[in-house]
């Protein structure tokens, strides 16, 4: 269904856009001129006191409304304030309206693009009890109680971890090569191929590592959770991981949690896990994202489900005691039983850690090409096991993340074990630590406290562009770093 939109407030239209993707999927909202099947009206009074927002929804001769007011907003200094309660009721009003038309609730209520955790956050804030920041989400954004349950679960999880000192700061290395692209893939990452840009990349990033540990050390910032990430890390030669394992440790010093990526099992062998563990690497990930051999041949990881299990049992019988592992819930081809099969694995290796993702169908991915879709309530339902499994080897929900064009409007959640929690996911996910993110396509962080804003210094995606210009990439870097320096001398 296409639904053409007509607005006054036009800085708004994208939001507007984004309540009608929760109902009828992408490329619903489309423009007033633009072929479509219904008209959608939307109205906006400000008398000083109160906004009213109304939208009439035109199908044929049918017509169905609804209108909501709220008092404007306090003013504020730099008018965020205003903007984030207007956009809310805008966006719930809508919510009303598409809901009764449908006769859908939309797994999330009606949020869109947001961390669901940091609004239980900001309630709390406010000075309410957790069970008054459940029912002020329940009745603004129409969570579900199962959705505040697994909030309530992770906020609880994150206890004691979420506030860091202003110095703080995590390390992220990005590797983008894999062995072969999986069709769902939309990650800045190349087929690693004849290996002819390895070295030239490896060399730029070394320098990246060198410049930022003297910036680390200019600006006083404490590093001690490092991530190597992707891509596929271990797709890397022995030799040239363990070069970058030493230098990172060389410069930037010893890691109380140090993650290395080693997803996909046929990049693993005795010699390199050894070399890992040469190394204070203190926790991994294998990641199968499916225990079922036709999906792997089908999706392009050219592995084996036995390959998993044997680089499991593998890294557990040279000492690796932190494991994680990754599956994606509605695979091309695979139903609620196959995914179900894979958990079943899953559990019998008794991983630390687990993380159920609900697949993502990007623009950039061959599966976008394909237009292909799966049931919501197969995902659902699988995603509910993913849950459920988790609780079953013992491991709670410790942060979770959504995404755009995410199958059902659902969620990735990380579950683990008492002990095994990645702060790096944690202060990723929340915001909460700046990063310091090298390598192509890395996005680092600084968190300005006091101003309630996030500086972000992008790298370059492209592989051989972040070689000619990785000197570009670092100032990037320093520049928003010496911003951050400025608060933290305050």
């Amino acid at each position: 269904m296409r639904i053409a939109v007509s607005t006054p407030l036009e800085s708004l239209r994208n939001d507007i856009g984004d309540v009608i993707r929760l109902f009828f999927g992408e490329g619903a909202a489309v423009l007033p001129d633009e072929a479509h099947d219904a008209f959608l009206t939307h109205s906006h009074e400000d008398d000083g006191i109160c906004w009213t927002e109304a939208f009439a929804l035109r199908c044929g001769d049918a017509e169905e409304r609804h209108a909501l007011s709220a008092p404007v907003a306090e003013q504020t200094e730099n008018g965020l304030e205003e903007k984030r309660q207007l956009k809310r009721l805008i966006k719930r009003t809508l919510y009303q309206l598409l809901k009764q038309h449908t006769g859908r609730r939309p797994a999330w209520g009606s949020l869109t693009g947001i961390r669901p955790t940091r609004l239980y956050y900001q309630q709390m804030e406010h000075g309410m009890s957790r069970e008054r920041a459940r029912a002020e989400l329940a009745d603004t954004f129409d969570l579900s109680d199962e959705k505040l349950d697994l909030l309530d679960e992770i906020i609880t999880a994150q206890s004691g971890l979420i506030s860091r000192p202003a110095n703080a700061c995590d390390l992220y290395i990005g590797i983008p090569f894999c062995t072969t692209r999986c069709s769902y893939c939309s990650f800045s990452s190349g087929e690693i191929g004849n290996g002819r840009l390895v070295e030239p990349y490896l060399q730029a990033l070394l320098h990246e590592i060198d410049a930022c540990s003297e910036m680390a050390k200019e600006f006083r910032l404490v590093i001690d959770v490092g991530y190597i990430g992707g891509g596929t890390p271990s797709s890397l030669t022995t030799s040239q991981l363990d070069r970058l394992l030493s230098h990172a440790e060389k410069r930037f010093g010893p890691m109380s949690e140090w993650t290395v990526e080693a997803g996909r099992p046929d990049t693993l062998d005795r010699e390199k896990l050894a070399m890992m563990r040469s190394h204070p690497v203190t926790r991994i990930s294998i990641n199968p994202q499916t225990m079922n051999d036709q999906t792997l041949l089908r999706i392009g990881r050219a592995h084996t489900a036995q390959q998993t299990v044997e680089a499991y049992d593998l890294a557990r019988s040279l000492g690796f005691d932190d494991i994680n592992m990754d599956v994606i819930a509605a695979l091309p081809g695979e139903d609620y039983e196959m995914f179900a099969s894979t958990l079943d694995r899953i559990r019998s290796l008794q991983p630390d850690s687990l993380t159920v993702h609900t697949l993502a169908i990007k623009r950039s991915s061959r599966l976008h090409e394909q237009r292909y879709q799966q049931s919501e309530d197969d995902v659902a339902r699988m995603v509910a096991l993913g849950r459920e499994t988790a609780h079953a080897m013992g491991m709670r929900a410790y942060y979770l993340y959504r995404q755009k064009y995410m199958a059902a409007n659902l969620e990735n959640v990380g579950y683990a074990k008492p002990g095994s929690i990645c702060r790096y996911n944690i202060d990723n996910m929340e915001e909460t630590t700046s990063v310091l993110a090298l390598g192509a396509g890395g996005i680092s962080k600084c968190v300005m406290r006091q101003e309630e804003k996030i500086l972000r210094a992008p790298n370059i995606s492209n592989i051989e562009q972040y070689i000619d210009r990785v000197d570009e990439m670092i100032e990037r870097k320093r520049a928003a770093f010496a911003e951050k320096a400025k608060q933290i001398a305050i």
